[in-house]
């Protein structure tokens, strides 16, 4: 496999691969590691060397933070590193914010990894049920 540089590989595949979803002038991308699913060369999960990626974990409790290894670009079954991060939600998003910032791991992606991870679980959150009002009665 011939490498080249992400700005090549950008150009070739933008307009035309199979993660694509067009429509309404409109165009998403369902690819792997894509934290904002827009098909823009910032948020592409294939094309660069350091990807993140905020997936929700198997079991419906947690989330999962994925980042791409760096010494494993040849062989593609270890590309990713997951850890599950199932504490309570403020230290879940302290946990992706170190990781991204302190580990100077692609920190222009912090806002929206944490962005991602706050809607995956807030989706986790059991939904609790309005009690309806009952109306007022006249005292006499």
């Amino acid at each position: 496999m011939v490498s080249c540089s992400p700005d090549v590989q950008w150009l070739i595949m933008r307009d035309n691969n199979s993660f694509l979803l067009k429509g309404n002038d409109m165009v998403f991308t369902r690819e792997p590691n894509n934290l904002t699913n827009k098909n823009a060369f910032r948020y592409n999960g294939l094309i660069h060397k350091k990807t993140v990626g905020v997936e929700a974990a198997q079991d419906g409790k947690g989330v999962v933070l994925v980042t791409k290894k760096q010494n494993a670009k040849n062989k593609p079954n270890k590309w990713e590193r997951r850890v599950t991060l199932k504490k309570d939600w403020r230290r879940n998003l302290t946990s992706i914010r170190n990781e991204i910032c302190k580990g100077k791991y692609r920190r222009d992606l912090k806002k929206a990894a944490l962005r991602r991870a706050s809607a995956v679980l807030k989706s986790q959150k059991p939904v609790t049920a309005v009690k309806k009002r009952k109306p007022r009665t006249k005292r006499e």
